[in-house]
């Protein structure tokens, strides 16, 4: 598929019916969006977790929609031990996540090894097609950011990985950073 063909995020959740999962295994990611949260984050330990704030504009009412329409939301993190600042950042919002309605679990690397998993995080909509996520090496988007595939077999690969994440997955409230 070319990249001009693989439809934005927003759309792909607006067309979900029942389900989106998430499975996320970087460590570190550097995406500008987030770079002054987390910088402040970094110098004093707070994070935004009001989700109307500028911060959350983008996703909010996305997820809102979603999961006022039954579709279940689920959002799968591998994260190496001790983990990192990033992951201290990202652990520290992650209640609006769940607020809006998401379900997370967090997975210690050490516990994925034998695990078949994609080479890149992505999101499986409705168990039918997959958005793969690209990164550059130290976390920022990649040209071109996503990539798709409604291959049964690539969706099986990533649904699978992305369930037995989840099976071994503690959850939010249970996870300490």
């Amino acid at each position: 598929m070319r990249q001009s063909d693989v439809p934005a995020f927003d759309e792909l959740l607006r067309g979900a019916r029942h389900t989106a999962v998430h499975l996320e295994m970087r460590d570190v990611y550097g995406v500008g969006d987030e770079a002054e949260g987390f910088t402040e984050f970094e110098r004093s330990g707070r994070v935004d977790l009001d989700p109307d704030a500028a911060f959350w504009r983008g996703w909010t009412p996305l997820v809102r929609e979603a999961v006022g329409r039954g579709v279940v939301m689920r959002r799968a993190r591998i994260v190496s031990e001790p983990v990192t600042d990033y992951i201290r950042y990202e652990h520290a919002l992650t209640p609006v996540n769940v607020a809006l309605g998401e379900s997370v679990r967090w997975l210690p690397r050490r516990q994925a090894s034998d695990i078949a998993l994609p080479g890149n995080d992505f999101w499986v909509f409705d168990g039918r097609l997959v958005q793969f996520n690209h990164f550059t090496g130290d976390g920022d988007w990649d040209d071109p950011k996503h990539s798709m595939s409604e291959d049964p077999a690539v969706v099986e690969l990533c649904s699978s990985a992305f369930e037995a994440v989840w099976d071994r997955g503690i959850p939010h409230e249970q996870y300490t950073v």
